[in-house]
Formats: structure tokens, sequence, C-alpha cells
């Protein structure tokens, strides 16, 4: 099978290596791509939110399957124009990608399926802003309602930090503060069969012990040693299966991968968001632990054939990210300083850590920052304890300044297992 991933981050690099791995992918591209991907996929230069390009791209590769990874092009239709020209792709349309780009559009889903969610309020006026957080108070949460790369929303117990948010945005989601541990649990869908990936928790926040601003992540680990063994089951039955089945009933089905960001509330499993692509930082640990070889998978979602595989196979080991970031991120971050260990990284540590790249690109022989997120290092071991002592003796060996990391990435599912 010819397979053409499109995306330049971490996401992709992790698609892209375990695609490397499949024994059925005898062709693996990539584009935009990035300095890591390109040891593993052949790179083309392409602007993945224009559908004909993309499109064109995959019919003169002669692509089998196209794999559609970042947010943006899956909103702006993109994985349209590939099907429209007869290739199989993994991704929803452009309707039913509104799921992540429009947070209101998931709300007006998730009260059709019957989804538990938060309560909350769509404003548009700084009046409605106003009676919104009145309504809820604090801990405020504001969502901008259309797409913001991980970073549209504040939550805050500043009601002036909560007011500038919500004016800042054309259109804001208000809602009530959900408490108790949040989840990421993936699941693969053809629209109407629907295969859940084991669960995984990353950490938004930029500094140890869930300080500072909100990121696109942090860092990941998973299986959960804390988590109810029937949260999967549970999750299947409440919210996935249920959304799926919506989606299809509005005439807007929905392909490819569905993510639930879930809160485990006193009161039970509520919705946070969904997202409409695999997660970044969670991809990464998700595929650490997959079994199944990849490509199939992904194809039997693209051809609506998800009810005929087999159970899916994983691994009994825990997976670990640590993300290396630039200087000042999440502000606006320093790109082009030269990343130094990635051999000796290699060399020392695999099979059982490896760097996957997110914000990287080649500058003379070397490889330089290139974006806020610039590495996720991925380590595997027989525990979580044992995934982040590998995983944080490979950080230690890659050099770049300025840079920043978490050093508390599953420390706690750690000590607890």
């Amino acid at each position: 099978m010819k397979v053409l991933v499109i995306g330049g981050g971490a996401r992709e690099h992790a698609l892209c290596r375990s695609l490397s791995l499949d024994p059925d992918v005898t062709a693996l591209h990539c584009a935009p791509g990035n300095a890591g991907i390109a040891e593993v996929a052949e790179l083309h230069a392409v602007d993945a939110l224009d559908g004909a390009a993309v499109a064109a791209l995959a019919t003169g590769l002669g692509a089998e399957l196209v794999i559609v990874g970042p947010e943006a092009p899956l909103v702006a239709g993109v994985a349209d124009a590939v099907r429209a020209a007869g290739v199989p792709c993994f991704g929803p349309s452009r309707e039913a990608a509104q799921l992540e780009g429009s947070k209101a559009f998931a709300k007006d889903v998730m009260a059709g399926a019957g989804v538990p969610t938060a309560r909350s309020y769509v404003c548009s006026t700084p009046e409605e802003i106003e009676e919104a957080l009145d309504a809820f108070g604090a801990p405020y949460v504001v969502k901008d309602d259309g797409l913001a790369a991980g970073k549209g929303v504040v939550v805050t117990d500043d009601l002036e930090t909560a007011r500038a948010h919500a004016l800042a945005c054309d259109r804001v989601v208000i809602e009530e503060f959900l408490d108790g541990p949040e989840v990421s649990l993936f699941a693969i869908t053809d629209g109407t069969t629907v295969l859940p990936l084991q669960p995984a928790q990353d950490f938004k926040r930029a500094l140890d012990g869930d300080e500072g601003p909100n990121t696109g992540g942090m860092g990941a680990y998973s299986p959960l040693p804390w988590a109810d063994p029937k949260l999967v089951e549970e999750v299947m039955e409440t919210v996935l299966q249920p959304t799926v089945d919506e989606l299809h009933r509005r005439g807007t089905p929905f392909s490819g991968l569905l993510y639930a960001g879930l809160a485990i509330t006193s009161r039970g499993v509520r919705v946070i968001e969904f997202n409409a692509r695999f997660g970044d930082p969670e991809t990464q640990v998700v595929l650490a632990r997959l079994r199944t070889p990849l490509a199939g998978v992904l194809l039997a979602s693209a051809n609506g054939t998800l009810a005929d595989l087999e159970p899916l196979r994983w691994s009994e080991e825990a997976a670990v990210t640590v993300v290396v970031a630039s200087h000042n991120y999440p502000d606006t971050p320093r790109t082009g300083d030269p990343i130094t260990g990635l051999d000796e990284v290699a060399a020392q540590d695999a099979p059982h850590a490896y760097v996957l790249h997110a914000g990287t690109r080649h500058e003379g022989g070397a490889v330089v920052s290139a974006g806020g997120r610039v590495l996720s290092v991925t380590a595997t071991g027989s525990g979580l304890a044992e995934a982040r002592e590998r995983a944080y003796a490979a950080v230690a060996r890659i050099g770049l300044e300025g840079s920043q990391h978490r050093t508390d990435i599953a420390a706690k599912a750690a000590a607890e297992a």
C-alpha cells in the first residue's frame, strides 16, 4: 500500500513511524513533513489547506490511502477533495469536522445524542458574556468557538482574564467548570462502527505542577493505572457510539479519528471537548503501545469496513512522552536554534526511547527548531516508572538553547501504580 500523510508535527511523525513499521506499507510519503519524518518517509511540499493540491499530489503519487493529520485541513475540507479524486482518505468531511471546528456545533450534537457534558452558553455579545460569567462563577471556563490550535481555552479564577479572552473571540462558549482528572480517549470510526483505542492522559499546562499557561500539550502517558477498568466500555456506550450515531442521523457521517477529551468528575464522566483527529501528544504514547499494524485499520475506516477487523492488539508496556519546547513557548517561540544529541539518543536509547520531531527543519546540514513544540521524546517500559526514566534519560541528551520541558510527566501515576 502506498500511503500519504498530510501534516508536519510530532503526531504525523508518530503516524509515519508506525506506518514505516507496517509490512503492508510499500511506499510512505508525507507533506510537508519535518526533519525527523524525512528519515522514514519521502517529503513533498504542499499547502496542507489546499484540497485540490493535496488531491493532485495523492493521485500523482498513486497513493492508496491518504491520512490527514491536523485539524485545520480537515475543517477546510481537504478530506472531501481527496475522496472526490477517488482516493481513500482517513479523516472526516468538512461538515463532520465541525465537531472540532465549532464548539457550539459540538454542544448541539452532544445535546442531540444525550452525551453528558458541561452546561454551557454560546455568547456573541458583551451582554451575553457578562450573563454567562455571572451564572457560572469561578473557576471560569471560556472557549473560543473556532479552531485555536489547542490554545483557545482559558480556565481561570480571575474574572478580568476570563472577560478579556471572551471579548477577544467572535463567538465564545462559556461553561461550568468540571472537576476531576482528565482523560483522552481516541476512537477510530467509519461512520457506523466505533473502535476505541487505549486511553491516555496529557498535560496541558506549561509548567510543573500544572502551573502556567495552557499549551498544545507538554507530555502524555498511557495506560492509566488509576482509571476504572470499565472506563473505555462506559465511554463507548455513553459518548462515542451515541455521537457517531447522531452525526449519521443528521446526514453528516463522521469517519476518521474521534477524540473525546473527558473529565472524570464526582458526578461521572463528562465530555470537555471533541477533536476530529489524533491528539498531540497523546498519539505518541497510544501508537507506541499499539501492536496491530496501523495502515489496515485506517484503510478500513476510510473504506467503511471496520466491522470486519480482528480486535486490536496492545502491548502490556507503558509509554511516556515528554515534549521539549522552544524558548518562550506558548507565546511567540524562538526558532532557528540548532538541536544536538539526536544521534546519541538513536545510538544509546533505541529501541526503548526515541525522538519524534514536531517543529524542526534541516538548515545547512543541521536540524534546527522551527516551532513552539520542537520534539516529543517517547519511551516505553515495563511500567510507567521505567518508561519515565527512559524518556527523561533521552531528554537529558538533547541540547536546544533556551528550551523547556516539564519534569513531572506521569510522575504521580507512576508513584501510585
